[in-house]
Order: structure tokens, then C-alpha cells, then sequence
């Protein structure tokens, strides 16, 4: 038995490969769905919901067969697919007696930290109103050129599961577990029920995405895991098309597999780790060392910039760290050398600033692969 009894916010995320039949929408199951979160409703716990598929509806609704790649053609087909989504989502779970509410995001979104507070305070008012909030990329406006893009619905989970500091994310898919082994490739393959860490070792194993329509795969789903952990939210991986999946898990049958959390994070340092950073600088290992012991990071430190940023964005520190600059690049450029006793001589005006960041604006990366 497993125990998610202190768990009083869910996130469900539904796969392409789910939630369809033969390319096109299976609104059986999609009912099926609600009324299994309705339950879930009942018990007393909320429930976010993150949902993949307007691609490919709006790929089918096109004509458009097999994997779109070409950018402004998924665009397309996403501005066509997402009214289909949300009006079969709107009316299973009116049925259910729940209402829905579209919420589509950016990686733009979280990046900012005010867009993320308004962010969350509006989930934060739809979940108290008993509203059920139905998560997708903006692949309308969403693109990897120009750093928007989530990449696939795994990740943009596991950010929804960390901000809204859920306690379990629940990953529906069409795999049932977590193999030792690629079971696609050995059929002495065996489920793991329980996963304490992802390791550089199994992320480098896990092979990439597959699906015509999807763009997930079980890379996907372990660096997810990784994102959900570091706000000590559990994560569980289980095929969608498992009878009554999600009150089982509730209930603590061993569905699937489990993932355990590892650090907490403060929720600021959460947004600042999965934030996108606009730019580095470089530090002496003197400067590593401090910040590693929690002091601030003092200008003498800095002996290199790159990239162009602003007061107050988020960038990285060598390879090592994440941090809220209290200066842009250009004046760090001006600044490098220099003494923060210096600063206002250096930028020609006066300056109350002394500080590249404080402790609390800096956050560490664990080992990565």
C-alpha cells in the first residue's frame, strides 16, 4: 500500500495516446475521466487537470496526417484543435456537475515572475470557486525558436504540479510503469514499483519521443519527475486506460509506478530553478564557494558576462547555480574588475546597490547528466 493520504491537491495529466482512438477524440474515456475526478472531488481533494491532444485534433479536423513538424503548421493546427478540446471537455464534465476552466500558458508565463503570481493567483481563485482548471500550451503562440515553448505536456505538468504546490502528480499514459529496461526491447523487462530518485543513468536509457502525435516519451516523464520532486510533490506513472486509475492511486494501490520526492524547495526557489535564465555570468571559485555557504554574491567575484539581460532577470552562474541579478548585463560588463565601493564612480551616477544577488535569490542545480 502506498499513502497519499495527506495529498489535498491533485494534478492529472492525460497523454495524446490516451486520450484518442484511431486519431480522434475518444470522448468515452474522456467521461469516464471526469467522473473518476469527480470522485476524486468528493474524497476533498482539487484537482488540476493538464491535457495533450489539440495538435493532433486539429491536425485530423486539417486532414493532415501523421506527425506535423513545421512550426506555423502546428500553430494552425492548434488554433483549430483547442475549441474542439475544451468543448469536449466542457460538456463530460458538465455532466459530472463540474465546471472547467481553459487555462493556457507559455513558458513565458513562468519565467516572469510577476505573469507566475498573477498566474497562480488566478488558479489559486478557480480552485476555491470549484472550478476545475484544464492546463495546455499556447502552441498558438508557443514556439522553441523563440524560447516560449514548453517542448511537450510532461514538463509543462510537472511546472503546474510545483507551482500550485500540489501533492501528487498523476502522469496518464499508454506505458504502465517504469521498466528496469526498455520493454519495447526486452522481454525480460520488469515494472518498478517504486523509483526514490531519477538518475543521470536512467534519464540517458530512456531513449527519446516516439509518437506520431505526441511528443512525449519516458525521457519526458523522468525529467518531469525531477521538476515535480524538487517541490516535494510524488509523482505516479500509470497507463490511463487502467480501470478506476486515479481513485486506486488515491487510495494507495500500488498502480504504476511511484516517484519520491527528494529536496523541498522554497516556492520562490522553485520558479527560480525551472525559470529560463536570459543570460550567465562567471565567478572565481572564491565567490562558488561563498555562495555555497549561503552569503551573497559580491561584484568582486564576477569575472565574466554573457548574454544580454535586465535588473532583475534570471540567470545562470557558471554551470552551477540560478540567480535574480540585482544588475544588467551591460553594467556588470562596466563593473567586472571593480569593487562594489566603486560602483558609482564605474556606472557615473549614484547607486544604493552593493549586491549581485542575496542568498535568498540564488539556488543550486543538483547533478545533472
Amino acid at each position: 500500500m502506498r499513502r497519499f493520504d495527506d495529498v489535498r491537491r491533485v494534478v492529472v495529466k492525460i497523454g495524446t495516446n490516451v486520450l484518442t482512438r484511431n486519431d480522434t477524440l475518444d470522448n468515452e474515456y474522456i467521461a469516464d475521466i471526469a467522473r473518476q475526478i469527480a470522485a476524486v472531488r468528493t474524497a476533498g481533494r482539487e484537482v488540476c487537470l493538464v491535457s495533450s491532444g489539440a495538435i493532433g485534433l486539429g491536425a485530423r479536423e486539417l486532414g493532415i496526417p501523421g506527425r506535423v513538424q513545421d512550426v506555423v503548421l502546428r500553430q494552425t493546427c492548434a488554433a483549430v484543435g483547442q475549441p474542439l478540446l475544451m468543448q469536449a471537455y466542457r460538456e463530460v464534465f458538465r455532466a459530472a456537475g463540474i465546471t472547467v476552466g481553459q487555462v493556457l500558458v507559455t513558458r513565458e508565463a513562468f519565467n516572469d515572475r510577476n505573469s507566475y503570481v498573477r498566474l497562480r493567483n488566478a488558479v489559486e481563485r478557480l480552485l476555491e470557486i470549484g472550478v476545475v482548471p484544464v492546463f495546455n500550451e499556447n502552441d498558438c503562440v508557443a514556439t522553441a525558436e523563440i524560447g516560449t515553448a514548453f517542448g511537450d505536456n510532461d514538463q509543462l505538468s510537472a511546472l503546474v504540479a510545483s507551482k500550485v504546490d500540489a501533492g501528487l502528480l498523476v502522469l496518464l499514459s499508454d506505458v504502465d510503469a517504469y521498466y528496469d529496461v526498455d520493454p519495447r526491447h526486452n522481454s525480460a523487462a520488469r515494472p518498478v514499483p517504486e523509483v526514490t530518485e531519477v538518475t543521470g543513468a536512467m534519464l540517458e536509457s530512456a531513449g527519446k519521443a516516439g509518437s506520431q502525435r505526441g511528443t512525449g516519451g519516458m525521457r519526458t516523464k523522468l525529467k518531469a519527475v525531477r521538476i515535480a520532486a524538487d517541490g516535494g510533490c510524488r509523482v505516479v506513472l500509470a497507463h490511463g486506460r487502467e480501470p478506476e486509475v486515479l481513485p486506486r492511486i488515491l487510495a494507495g494501490e500500488v498502480v504504476g509506478t511511484v516517484f519520491t520526492a527528494r529536496r523541498t524547495l522554497r516556492n520562490r526557489s522553485r520558479w527560480l530553478l525551472h525559470s529560463e535564465p536570459r543570460g550567465r555570468i562567471l565567478v572565481d571559485e572564491g565567490a562558488l564557494r561563498a555562495i555555497r555557504r549561503h552569503n551573497s554574491l559580491l561584484l568582486s567575484g564576477v569575472v565574466g558576462v554573457e548574454g544580454t539581460f535586465e535588473q532583475g532577470d534570471v540567470i545562470t552562474v557558471n554551470a552551477d547555480a540560478k540567480l535574480v541579478t540585482a544588475f544588467g548585463s551591460r553594467e556588470l560588463e562596466l563593473l567586472v574588475g571593480h569593487h562594489s565601493s566603486e560602483i558609482a564612480a564605474v556606472l557615473g551616477h549614484d547607486d544604493e546597490r552593493r549586491l549581485v544577488a542575496r542568498p535568498e535569490e540564488i539556488v543550486f542545480f543538483e547533478d545533472e547528466p
